[in-house]
């Protein structure tokens, strides 16, 4: 690792404040990792606390040519905020603050370090919310969010990160200001530079503020499970759910392994022989919710079904989450370093994603356990293998080049909200043609000039 210029941290101390800069080791250690369990030490680590000081960070690191990896709470599971290259981490979690919310305009703009879980609180105070709901809303960060491009299961009627903001504030790599987007949902002039920044994992600029598109808050919510004698009753009636007007707020899936995984863990009254369960949930308005679980119940019904069962309690609904909520925690138990893959594929081929899958784990002698966001066909292929045995993880990493392979055979996307970071930068360039990625290069060069901004992520 090339050592630090002698002239950056004197610098970055002037701009910031000596007590915003750390430079022991010891200090740095904690920024050198995130949920993908992936460490690299980071030679500096900065804070900064309004768009002017990143400004600043960006330019000294500009001139002299030092990497610079920007963080939020480090809750992505792919490596995009580990600093492969070291330089300087900066982190970005002192620029907490709302700076404007706008319930007649349905809108908030805040800075880049606050948590989603935040925003959401502010937003309810005016009957509103913010459509991306990551599990990890509670700690994660807007940036953060807007970085990897976050979805979670409401995504399925009312979108992702993508969807959901209106503009930017961000800084580029050679520290140009820049200003995104508009504060109106209607507005076409120029390129959309907001959504190519959505999804870019501080590739190309870092971003320090955002306007965030609220919506009303339903009135009323409605639960139901739906268990299944197999995956393809399942498959075909999430195709039937989607195929009909009222749109469900959630439509999760777990395939039989998941569900027996999770019954072993907690018994939460799931029936024998269930092959694959959904967990469905309207919302709207307390007039009409009952049309629209109607309709989502009676889409449910076909071939296959075992039992659907619908919450008529705050209580009840919670009782049937209780199966999706204890697997998550039997998967922790029975494989702590367990591979965790996000891929997409059309609704339709959920069944021959999920065959397939059941084929590589036969083969590759893997242990395959999938749920996700059924609506969208983005499932969370979890590949229970044990780090220390060698054996294992050679065979994972033959499996999941397979697993990839077929997702793009499906007509499908290796990531639907994860992002790539590093644990899928390899493939990319098996989804996205080679003349695609050299525009892609040509506008990362065109941002980040001297390549800087987290080096080593997102494209091959």
């Amino acid at each position: 690792m090339t050592p630090l210029p002698e002239a950056l941290l004197p610098a970055l101390r002037e701009a910031l404040g000596a007590a915003q800069v750390l430079s022991d080791p010891a200090d740095c250690l904690a920024y050198s990792y995130d949920n993908s369990k992936r460490v690299a030490l980071p030679q500096a680590v900065v804070f900064a606390s309004s768009h002017e000081q990143v400004q600043a960070v960006v330019r000294h690191c500009y001139e002299l040519r030092v990497p610079l990896t920007v963080r939020g709470r480090g809750t992505n599971t792919t490596g995009a905020t580990v600093p492969l290259a070291g330089g300087v981490v900066l982190s970005l979690e002192r620029m907490n603050r709302i700076l404007e919310i706008s319930p007649g305009d349905r809108l908030l703009r805040c800075e880049a370090g606050v948590l989603n879980g935040e925003v959401q609180a502010a937003a309810a105070a005016h009957g509103l919310f913010w459509a991306p709901d990551p599990t990890s809303a509670a700690f994660s960060t807007v940036g953060g969010n807007i970085g990897c491009g976050a979805g979670g299961p409401r995504a399925v009627k009312y979108g992702t990160t993508r969807e959901n903001v209106l503009g930017l504030r961000a800084v580029s790599g050679a520290g140009v200001s820049l200003k995104t987007g508009c504060m109106t949902t209607k507005g076409v002039v120029g390129y959309d530079l907001t959504r190519l920044l959505i999804g870019s994992e501080g590739t190309l600029a870092i971003v320090t503020e955002a306007t965030l598109k609220l919506l009303p808050r339903p009135r009323a919510q409605r639960m139901l499970r739906a268990c299944y004698a197999d995956i393809g009753a399942a498959a075909r009636a999430v195709s039937r759910i989607m195929n009909q007007p009222e749109t469900p707020s959630a439509l999760e899936f777990m395939d039989g392994e998941a569900v027996r995984l999770a019954e072993a863990y907690q018994r939460t009254g799931v029936p024998s022989g269930t092959g694959a369960l959904l967990l469905i949930e309207v919302d709207g308005h307390e007039q009409t919710i009952g049309f629209a679980q109607v309709a989502v119940q009676q889409a449910a019904q076909g071939e296959g079904l075992i039992e659907l069962k619908a919450a008529g309690s705050a209580a009840e609904a919670e009782a049937l989450w209780a199966c999706r909520k204890a697997l998550s925690p039997s998967l922790r138990k029975i494989a702590p370093k367990k591979v965790n893959e996000d891929v997409v594929v059309p609704v339709t081929r959920i069944p021959e994603l999920v065959e397939g899958l059941a084929q590589l784990a036969r083969k590759h002698a893997i242990r395959i356990v999938n749920f996700g966001h059924a609506g969208n066909g983005n499932l969370h292929t979890n590949l229970l293998v044990d780090p220390e045995d060698p054996a294992q993880m050679q065979a994972v990493q033959a499996c999941l080049r397979e697993v990839f392979r077929l997702v793009l055979d499906l007509d499908g996307s290796l990531s639907g909200e994860h992002g790539v970071g590093i644990d899928k930068r390899d493939f990319v360039g098996w989804e996205i043609a080679a003349d695609t990625l050299r525009v892609m290069h040509d506008l990362k060069r065109s941002l980040d000039p001297h390549g800087i901004l987290n080096p080593g992520k997102t494209l091959p």
